[in-house]
């Protein structure tokens, strides 16, 4: 009888971990934080895009927030995107934008002059250089509060200066974090987004639909989240989660192949994680 007891038990540890491309990969349930699965968890890389979850995370830290609160487009937004030949959300010069906005460009079509936006709002300094650095120094406090010692900021979008790195588990650990934010949850689980911004004399502009670059949110069911990332360095990386049956999943693939292949990665970790939390 006990041995029957035994083989009953076993089902819920029966799956055969998977096996992927991408160089790192971490796994947890997110209610209990128990790992599900690690590969290279700990091994630094650069995390192209990625990096912007915690833009978005230090962001919606900010004491009295103001989601509504409008920001204009500077020229060096627009000048950076184009010198940098980086993914944007086409913000428009002299438009105002509103924070919420701003999220929303930044997580869906990956957009950095977005990101300059943000960084440029809620760093303090007297100059732009000097925000953005502090928005960083806060990236970078953000990490240290949540106990990552394998995590390092240089930049406020991923396009870094050779010192931009995590690892899977604590991107992982980030994103787990910043889901905890509605608004957050909200942006990141939202396939298009239109936004109507404020021209420079004051009319109503309707922006071109971003689109989520997280191909999951299409084609795994359950997908909450989470954000794309990209580089000739960090190759093709995902944050991804999910939520079957009440229990949520989420996890981190870094130096994947392709896009299909890092979406390919992604579901076979989901589907071990939902395998092995039962």
């Amino acid at each position: 009888m006990l041995a029957t007891g035994a083989l009953a038990a076993a089902p819920a540890q029966a799956a055969t971990a998977p096996s992927i491309v991408a160089k790192g990969g971490y796994v947890m349930n997110n209610s209990t934080a128990k790992t599900l699965f690690t590969k290279a968890a700990d091994t630094k890389r650069s995390t192209g895009s990625t990096t912007k979850i915690m833009t978005a995370k230090v962001v919606l830290a900010q004491s009295n927030l103001n989601l509504d609160k409008k920001v204009t487009i500077q020229k060096a937004y627009s000048d950076y995107v184009v010198a940098n030949n980086a993914s944007q959300a086409h913000l428009i010069v002299g438009d105002k934008v509103t924070v919420r906005q701003l999220l929303y460009g930044l997580m869906l079509p990956s957009g950095c002059d977005a990101a300059y936006a943000l960084a440029d709002t809620y760093g303090t300094g007297s100059t732009r250089a000097a925000r953005v650095k502090s928005f960083i120094g806060k990236m970078n406090s953000a990490a240290t509060a949540l106990g990552l010692r394998n995590t390092h900021f240089d930049s406020f979008d991923g396009i870094g200066n050779g010192n931009n790195y995590s690892t899977p588990r604590d991107l992982t650990k980030i994103a787990s974090s910043a889901m905890k934010s509605s608004t957050f949850r909200a942006v990141v689980k939202t396939k298009k987004y239109t936004a109507k911004t404020i021209t420079k004399t004051g009319s109503t502009r309707t922006m071109a639909t971003w689109t989520n670059t997280n191909g999951l949110l299409s084609s795994y069911s359950g997908t909450i989240g989470v954000k794309t990332g990209s580089g000739p360095e960090a190759k093709y990386c995902l944050v991804f989660a999910a939520t079957r049956n009440g229990k949520t999943i989420i996890g981190t693939v870094l130096a994947s192949t392709s896009i299909a292949q890092r979406e390919t990665d992604a579901k076979k970790l989901l589907n071990y994680g939902f395998a092995t939390v039962g």
